[in-house]
Order: structure tokens, then sequence, then C-alpha cells
């Protein structure tokens, strides 16, 4: 039996996640005198944290205090724990939404970021108002740290230019796996958006999602969008643009750009933005390829006329299969454009879930009761 005195230092010894379960293990089988265990710089993994975490539960362990990480970063630890009620080394997905951080929360949760201990998938930090200097910070610890993170969402903070360089160069980094990006509401100008997007063009192969709704992409961010999509190595399946104040051109140059490589998109939101008859004759162009595979469209607000309307669900009914949603609430589609949405409707091919258009409810239930009893 193993005889440790009160308090054991045995940081920086380089030991592995093996070297853990030993010492885990040890502990359980005289778990009742150590009060103090320090173990920092060592390399415990995830079943190493967890296996100590664990023996912190055992009612005869008389440990106080367990330090695996500096003391920032633990301080960080008791905050997120204090939040979350777990431990943030044991978590995938951390949310800190609507908690305004302060530098010094960004400062410990950047620490905690680049220690090797943390290996989170998803962080969500949505409107934690962080400023371009706490984004600095934060985008700094996940360069030193690539390769675990999966999903980012900094919804409604300004990074600011330092913050969104950063970001980029985060996703230029071939150790980077990120598959969803969300930078809706962030304040991205133009020239920050063509930063962003020529990173990606440089390492485009594992992004799946990205939001880049509410910012104002300009001419220059479009193109370079586009030219990312164009590109066969981006397998990017949903992408949303929600008022992104899109003028005609630049519909027609993004939707020129997915029509190039229509096979990977499934999910497309241009809600609040005006597309225009060459935006929309592109668009409808794209749904009638074979290859397209659109799952979900999110056309609300769009200002679509009945005209525009009668060449979108020509398009659709010459290739239904695919559609599930379908979001046109809030255009003038008027009765010819329901009476095309009838006979989509109708078609055995038809694969639609869920169809939205409620500024003309009354109008659209009557020959949607129709049109499904008809293909009943």
């Amino acid at each position: 039996m193993l005889n440790f005195p009160f308090c054991s230092r045995i940081s920086d010894c380089s030991i592995t996640e093996e070297g853990y379960k030993a010492l885990a293990s040890a502990l359980r089988s005289n778990p009742s005198h150590l009060i103090e265990l320090d173990l920092t710089g060592n390399d415990p993994g995830q079943s190493g944290v967890k296996q100590l975490n664990d023996l912190l539960q055992d009612p005869n362990c008389q440990l106080k205090t367990l330090r695996f990480l500096s003391l920032t970063a633990d301080e960080a630890c008791q905050y997120v724990t204090g939040i979350r009620g777990k431990n943030p080394l044991l978590l995938r997905e951390l949310n800190l939404s609507e908690h305004e951080l302060g530098d010094k929360r960004v400062n410990q949760i950047a620490v905690l970021l680049q220690d090797k201990h943390c290996q989170l998938n998803t962080l969500i930090l949505r409107e934690c108002s962080i400023t371009e200097k706490q984004g600095l910070i934060l985008t700094s610890a996940l360069k030193s740290n690539p390769s675990h993170l999966g999903e980012l969402d900094l919804t409604c903070n300004k990074l600011g230019d330092s913050g969104v360089k950063n970001l980029s160069d985060l996703l230029m980094n071939p150790q980077c796996k990120l598959e969803k990006l969300n930078l809706w509401d962030c304040s991205i100008t133009e020239k920050q958006c063509l930063i962003l997007t020529s990173a990606l063009k440089s390492n485009p192969s594992h992004l799946r999602e990205l939001n880049l709704s509410g910012n104002q992409l300009g001419d220059s961010g479009f193109e370079n969008l586009s030219d990312l999509l164009m590109n066969p190595q981006f397998k990017l399946e949903k992408l949303h643009l929600f008022n992104c104040k899109i003028t005609e051109k630049q519909c027609f140059i993004l939707t020129s750009a997915l029509k190039s490589n229509p096979s990977h998109l499934r999910e497309l939101d241009l809600n609040q933005n005006e597309l225009g008859d060459s935006g929309v004759k592109n668009l409808s162009d794209l749904l009638k390829y074979p290859q397209c595979n659109l799952e979900n469209l999110n056309l609300w607000r769009c200002s679509i006329t009945e005209k525009q309307c009668l060449i979108l669900t020509s398009a659709l009914k010459s290739n239904p299969s695919h559609l599930r949603e379908l979001n046109l609430s809030g255009n003038e589609i008027k009765n010819a454009g329901v009476n095309h949405l009838c006979d989509i409707l109708k078609d055995s091919h038809c694969k639609l879930e869920r169809l939205r258009c409620f500024f003309f409810n009354s109008v659209f239930d009557k020959h949607k009761s129709t049109a499904v009893s008809k293909r009943a």
C-alpha cells in the first residue's frame, strides 16, 4: 500500500494518461490522507482527468486541492463550473452566451483554451459583449490550440480588425478542423470579409456551415465568397446570409457560383435581401439542376414579385424531389404563385415538409388542403 504525504507535488514530470490511471487507482485504494495534489504541466488526457475528478467524489477522499492547470486557467475552470455545473475539462461543448465576460474572465478563458487539458469541440459565446481587444485575446488562444475545435459561435460580438485577422489565421492553419462558424451580426466590414474568405480559400476542405448574416460584405467580399463556393474542395452544406443588404449584382455573382458547384449545399438562407430579376433567375436555374441537393431554402421578405415567384416555382416543379423546407413569407406570391405551389404539392415526387408564406395563409391553406387531398 502506498503511503502518501499530506501534500504531493509532481508537477512537470511528463506523466501521461497511463501514469494518471495508475495514480488514480492507487489513491482510490487508500484515499484518506492526501489533502493536496499538484499535477500541473503533465498530460493526463481526458480519461486521466475524469478518473481523478471521480476520485474527488469519493466520500473517503480528503483532497482539498487538486491542480492540473495554471492558477489563471484554474480560476477559469471554477468560473465555468459555477455557471455550467461541470468542470470544463470534461466538457466537449462550452456555452457562455449572454454572460458579459469582461477583460478578467476573457483572459482566464483564453489561458484555459490554450491548455492541452482543454479539448472543446464546441465554443459558443453569443452576445458576450466581446470587444476588439478581447476578441484578439480569444482568437490568439484558439490559434495556439486549434486541432480540437469543430464549432465556433461568436454571434453579436465585435471582433474588430485584429480579431478577424487572428480568426483568419486560425482558419488558414492546416491543423484547424473547424466545421461550423457563426459570425452573425459581428459588424464585419467588406475589408474583413475579404480577409476571412481569403483564409477559407487557402484551407477550404473542413467548413460545412457558415453564417455571415447581418454583416455588410460588400462587392469584394461577395466575389471572394463566390470564388470559394466554386472551389470543388469547398463542401459547404449550410450558408446563412440573412439581412446582408445583398444587391442584385451580388446575388447574381453568388448564385452563379452556386450553379457551378451545386451538389454540396443543403441549406441556403437569403432572408431579407433583394435578389432582383437576375438573382431569382440564377437561383431558379440552380433549383432545376439534377445535381442540386438543396433541402432548405429561406426567402423571407426578399421583395419577390409575382413574376419572379412564377419563375422560382416553375423551377421547383421541374425538380421537386429534394426540397424539404421553403419559406416565401412576406413576398408578393399572389394566386398564380399559390397555384404553382399547389401543383408542386400534388406531385408524387414532392418531399416538401414545411412551407411558409404567412402573409397569404387564408389563400394558401385553401389550395394546400385541395392539393394534399388530390395527392392522397
